[in-house]
């Protein structure tokens, strides 16, 4: 029999489950408390739900997470880990700690379509959308992971961005449920301010997200005229510039913060000149886009053709963008030496699947000859 995996759904989809086996609504209420907040994948420990209801979800539903293939941790404190999703794919969470935050990075797709020249997780090419229950595992299992892990009984994520595997607006039947888990009280709470959706430029999905679902936006610009970001984002032949800031206008109508964030890798010789700093200044003035500008280390690999910038460039670029009294950050990268930097993940993602698995194979025909290999997990890693 085929059962229902609750993290797939947000709190009305998780009422209209109930509903079906004759539940209130209240139950739901219940129910996604005892999953979200609590951690909870086991019926028969949700104690204040009636033993019938407990039968019913023990023979229809199930809380399903992702089996862990590898965990690592960077001296700065990054915590990365590679989710098994089935048919030879993975996808990675990203965990940074802050003094004053906790940011989850989470994927949404198995590769990605887009195809951004420098972006390891693009020249992996695409393999499927992940469903709802897929992005929402990712902190649900981090979660209540960090809990235990840092001996805390409070929240430890306040942020989370989908700035992992693949683009979220090419996803948007399973993205959206999965930021309204992320957002309601009853699950983890977090503000809109403090969930920002990264998109490459995804025109009509960002009108849709701005009516559905409003969290904080960063768009992925990294060039500031159409031929150049033709070359290095292939969206922007169908959605070019202009349209894609128009875009951002209408989107600051409904969004949580007054700005949008635009993200700009760092590209020793190719947009890192002082005159691509002077045309998106008369870029984002000529479109009235109120915005900060957030410049990125490049992270190289080898089949980019690309290298990073060196810090005396990106700080004048950042100057010059100052100056012009536009808001402009440096990235600190973070988790290098374990490839969860920005733009690193997943490059070699299967080459790691596949040697995880063997090694949790061979680990279990040692142990347990007669028995079928089990998953490996993050405590074996």
């Amino acid at each position: 029999m085929t059962t229902a995996n609750l993290l797939d759904f947000d709190l009305e989809g998780l009422a209209a489950f109930c509903e079906k086996l004759g539940e209130k609504r209240f139950r739901a209420t219940q129910l996604f408390r005892w999953i979200h907040q609590r951690g909870a994948s086991d019926f028969a420990q949700m104690t204040d739900l009636a033993k019938s209801l407990r039968e019913k979800l023990a023979g229809t539903a199930r809380v399903e997470a992702l089996p862990v293939l590898t965990q690592q941790e960077s001296a700065d404190g990054t915590i990365k880990w590679l989710f098994d999703v089935g048919d030879g794919n993975a996808v990675e969470a990203v965990f940074i700690p802050e003094d004053d935050r906790g940011t989850l990075c989470v994927s949404s797709q198995a590769g990605c379509a887009v195809g951004c020249r420098f972006c390891s997780t693009g020249h992996q090419g695409f393999s499927r959308n992940l469903s709802t229950g897929e992005i929402v595992a990712q902190l649900w299992f981090a979660e209540h992971f960090l809990r235990k892990h840092l001996k805390r009984d409070e929240r430890v994520i306040s942020n989370v961005v989908m700035m992992g595997m693949g683009e979220p607006l090419q996803n948007y039947t399973a993205l959206v449920p999965a930021l309204r888990t992320m957002l309601d009280d009853n699950a983890y709470g977090l503000s809109r301010r403090r969930v920002t959706v990264s998109t490459s430029g995804v025109v009509p999905m960002i009108d849709r997200l701005g009516a559905d679902c409003p969290v904080a936006l960063a768009v992925s610009l990294h060039a500031p005229n159409d031929p150049l970001r033709d070359e290095l984002v292939p969206l922007n032949r169908k959605y070019p510039l202009a349209e894609l800031l128009d875009a951002c206008k209408r989107y600051l109508a409904h969004a949580p913060r007054d700005f949008i964030t635009f993200e700009y890798c760092m590209l020793d010789g190719v947009n890192d000149q002082p005159e691509h700093a002077r045309q998106l200044i008369e870029l984002v003035r000529s479109q009235g886009v109120s915005c900060k500008f957030n410049l990125i280390p490049f992270n190289p690999f080898p089949a980019s053709g690309l290298l990073r910038s060196p810090p005396p460039r990106v700080l004048a670029f950042a100057k010059l963008l100052s100056e012009a009294g536009i808001v402009t950050t440096v990235r600190k990268t973070r988790g290098d030496d374990i490839d969860a930097a920005c733009g690193q993940l997943a490059g070699d993602v299967k080459d790691r699947t596949d040697a995880a698995r063997r090694m949790a194979q061979r680990r279990t025909v040692v142990l347990h000859p007669r028995r079928k290999p089990a998953p490996s997990t993050a405590q074996e890693q």
